[in-house]
């Protein structure tokens, strides 16, 4: 919890009392349709998150951001911590463009045992492995504008200093597309591991130093989603929970070539020997069947029982249009990645809000069962979470939130075609680009136990994300109502709402 008092100018800081700036600030984490609890940046473009970090008891989120406007435009380092996952502290930006290029996204890591040599062993140094973009080289239509920096630190992040010796990876001059590293320590090898994006398929690293790299092996060319460019990779390790067995899961995010158009995140769950990722899998695999889960990756630093994620909530179709004014752009709530093995569908990964949301829920009411044409009424569901379970074999359904300006956002199921949807057609504000309300969003289910399957829903003021079966199923998804949702209706034929609470949620910024 914090004031974030640089957002005023540097005449309002002269002229302005304490009490006026706190005002400010309250009101500028007021304006129209920004997030309660989900993190912004103060002002102005955000989207990849970088650098996720855990390190002595604080989590470190870098992000990719423009502080000089609310659309895309040259890329830094934002940088904000926490030490719980949900309430964030801005920082100063971390890193800045120069001669090399932009600075794309990437990665951070803890160099404990000071590998790089660019700390010390009693003061080893964070460092961040990012991609440079060279604009100069892209508009003069060369391919070799994306090369691999590495910058560090050695006061925890807040302050950072670039590797004279960079690029540490040059490009040949083959590859448009040449970003995103995501390092980690293999303890197997003890090396460090990259895993970096080449146009359609991955591309694996090896250094004892994180300055010299080699490359080991690629991947992908030849399987998964292929409609767009690969971005931000991640390969780490997961056991499968309630076996002995250990899997590794690469994850790949697509621009376009989502299931429900755009921007999205694959993932792929095989085997990692140190060098060489493979997979028996043959099916696309998808995170989150919402529009608005993008670029999302792990924190290095943390066990692997304990694997986090966090994603941008936007979509590259529509990203700089969504009708904020001083900010654009969210991340999605903090996530515990959980690996899962049955029959029907093999390896699949679960995605669930971590356990610290738990604590900002609040004022939690309790409803009776809640049968078909049922209505609940509350002055705000947009800042609220529904948890709740449908008793016995799933049938049809229909969850349907409305405000008194009629406008609707429906959850159902269609048991025909073991689908969940997620309408938000007529949600609001939607015509800023035509995509956004073109469609429902639609996910074949995936369900461990079709008896009493749980739902959890969280809405803030312009996103929703709900999670079926504890993350088996996922939408995120932004919403842009003109008002809040004030009802709530169920409906079907067979089906029953039982276990029904509402909370509602602190907000962060204060």
């Amino acid at each position: 919890m914090f004031l974030f008092l640089s957002l005023t100018n540097c005449k309002e800081e002269k002229t302005t009392s304490i009490d006026n700036k706190e005002a400010l600030i309250e009101d500028r984490f007021r304006e129209n349709y920004r997030p309660q609890y989900h993190f912004t940046p103060p002002t102005m473009w955000m989207n990849d998150p970088n650098g996720l970090l855990y390190h002595n008891g604080t989590y470190h989120l870098f992000y990719q951001h423009y502080p000089e406007d609310i659309v895309w435009g040259p890329m830094h380092w934002g940088h904000a911590t926490s030490k719980d996952l949900i309430s964030w502290e801005h920082k100063p930006i971390a890193l800045y463009p120069d001669e090399l290029g932009l600075i794309f996204s990437g990665s951070a890591v803890m160099d404990i045992h000071n590998t790089s040599g660019l700390g010390t062993k009693d003061n080893p140094p964070m460092v961040a492995i990012f991609t440079y973009h060279l604009m100069e080289g892209e508009k003069a239509g060369r391919k070799d504008f994306q090369t691999q920096g590495i910058a560090y630190s050695l006061d925890e992040g807040e302050t950072w200093k670039k590797y004279s010796g960079n690029p540490v990876i040059s490009n040949d001059g083959n590859i448009k597309d040449f970003r995103d590293p995501k390092v980690f320590w293999d303890d197997n090898t003890e090396q460090w591991v990259m895993t970096l994006v080449a146009g359609d398929h991955a591309k694996f690293y090896s250094s004892p130093n994180l300055k010299d790299w080699t490359l080991m092996s690629e991947f992908g060319k030849n399987i998964g989603a292929h409609g767009g460019v690969w971005e931000c990779p991640d390969l780490f390790p997961l056991k499968v929970e309630g076996s002995d067995e250990t899997k590794w899961v690469l994850i790949i995010s697509i621009n376009p070539g989502a299931p429900n158009s755009g921007s999205g995140t694959q993932y792929f769950v095989g085997d990692f020997d140190g060098t060489t990722f493979t997979t028996n899998q043959k099916e696309i695999k998808w995170l989150d069947y919402g529009t608005d889960n993008y670029a999302g990756v792990t924190f290095n630093g943390l066990p692997d029982t304990d694997r986090t994620f966090i994603g941008w909530m936007s979509n590259w179709n529509y990203a700089r249009d969504t009708p904020t004014e001083a900010w654009r752009s969210a991340m999605t709530l903090s996530r515990k990645l959980t690996l899962h093995k049955n029959n029907t569908n093999g390896f699949y990964l679960k995605n669930y809000p971590v356990a610290s949301i738990d604590e900002y829920s609040y004022n939690t009411v309790e409803h009776d069962t809640m049968r078909s044409g049922m209505s609940l009424s509350s002055k705000n569901y947009n800042e609220q979470r529904l948890d709740f379970k449908i008793p016995g074999n799933l049938d049809d359904f229909e969850l349907n939130f409305t405000n008194v300006n009629k406008e609707s956002l429906k959850l159902s199921y269609d048991s025909s075609k073991s689908q969940f949807i997620l309408d938000r057609t007529d949600s609001g504000i939607t015509d800023f680009e035509t995509s956004f309300g073109a469609k429902p969003h639609i996910a074949h289910a995936i369900i461990d136990d079709k008896d009493d399957v749980d739902f959890t829903i969280i809405m803030d003021t312009s996103s929703i994300e709900v999670f079926i079966d504890g993350g088996s199923t996922v939408f995120t998804d932004q919403i842009f109502p003109t008002t809040p949702f004030t009802a709530l209706t169920f409906t079907s034929e067979n089906a029953t709402i039982a276990n029904l609470k509402v909370s509602k949620i602190k907000r962060i910024w204060k």
